[in-house]
């Protein structure tokens, strides 16, 4: 066992009557981490999640957690992991306390335990001033919390959230987020969203699905320089059009370009290199050969949003 890795995924697939949901996937996540499994809705992130939470058997391939087979030893695994699924299934008749108490007996935690476990994990998630309130009775947002508790309330080394900041409002849904990455380092997180920026704020490493197959695997800044070659970049330069236009279009590491008036004498050129190269050193010694004034030269940096549909993009759409 490797006690670096806390979750190992080999050539794993899960086909239900007609269609395949997972699709050989393999990936390992440390120790530590937050990953987010990042996919549209039937990407196959909540059926991972399930194989890896002993809910759902796999149609082949291995999992592990903790260096222990989720098939051949689902009973230890469980006690590892904490699972909150994207429905949150709580008991909405129960009060806090007495249903997070209920949990933790459940869990295999003995009484005094279960009690001190129970006020910890309330303290943790803010639920201390709500412990008599009837959980069916909380908005959303608190049953999110109640949830995540639930999740934690045995200790578990590694925690799956699937779509935890689903329904939310803003508000509600940065208060999760915060939760969620104050749990790094001491625990193990795996948590699914198909929310963009959640999983930029969140996540320290991301996969991104689609049908089935992992399309990318990667750190948010390791992503960003792989889409950085073909990032566009933009100067304002104080120079005539024509002239602009001109060298542009003899500049062979430029792939398009557009010329744009922008305030006074200045012309917005937005340029798209050629894959790999940097066009902002060329372009400062133009500027400087020819004495033109420059008061802007950037590129742009993709969002992790273009970087999703770069990957996501389907075969025949690509140019």
């Amino acid at each position: 066992m490797n006690n670096g890795t806390m979750i190992e995924v080999v050539n794993l697939t899960k086909r239900f009557a007609g269609r395949t949901a997972v699709s050989d996937i393999s990936f390992t996540v440390g120790r530590g981490e937050i990953v987010g499994l990042l996919g549209p809705n039937g990407a196959g992130k909540s059926t991972t999640m399930r194989i890896l939470s002993c809910f759902l058997p796999a149609t082949s391939g291995t999992a592990r957690v903790a260096g222990l087979d989720v098939f051949r030893y689902s009973q230890e695994v469980r006690r590892r992991i904490g699972y909150m699924p994207e429905n949150n299934p709580l008991h909405p008749d129960m009060r806090v306390r007495e249903y997070l108490k209920f949990r933790a007996r459940l869990k295999g935690l003995r009484r005094r335990r279960s009690r001190e476990r129970v006020d910890v994990v309330m303290e943790q998630f803010g639920l201390s001033d709500v412990s008599r309130r009837i959980i069916g009775q909380l908005s959303k947002g608190y049953r999110q919390r109640v949830g995540l508790a639930d999740a934690l309330v045995h200790e578990p080394e590694l925690i799956i959230l699937d779509e935890p900041t689903i329904g939310l409002d803003p508000h509600q849904i940065r208060s999760v987020r915060q939760l969620v990455k104050g749990l790094a380092g001491s625990h193990t997180v795996l948590i699914s969203t198909h929310i963009l920026p959640e999983a930029e704020m969140t996540c320290n490493r991301m996969l991104i699905m689609l049908e089935g197959r992992i399309l990318a695997a990667d750190t948010p800044e390791n992503l960003q320089k792989l889409m950085a070659g073909n990032s566009q970049v933009i100067a304002e330069i104080a120079a005539p059009p024509d002239e602009l236009r001109e060298c542009w279009s003899l500049m062979p590491e430029v792939e398009q370009f557009n010329v744009s008036p922008a305030e006074g004498d200045y012309q917005r050129c937005a340029l798209t290199p050629r894959t790999g190269h940097d066009l902002r050193p060329q372009i400062f010694l133009l500027a400087r050969e020819r004495g033109w004034a420059l008061r802007e030269l950037t590129r742009n940096r993709h969002s992790l949003e273009d970087i999703y549909v770069q990957v996501t993009k389907p075969d025949e759409e690509e140019g």
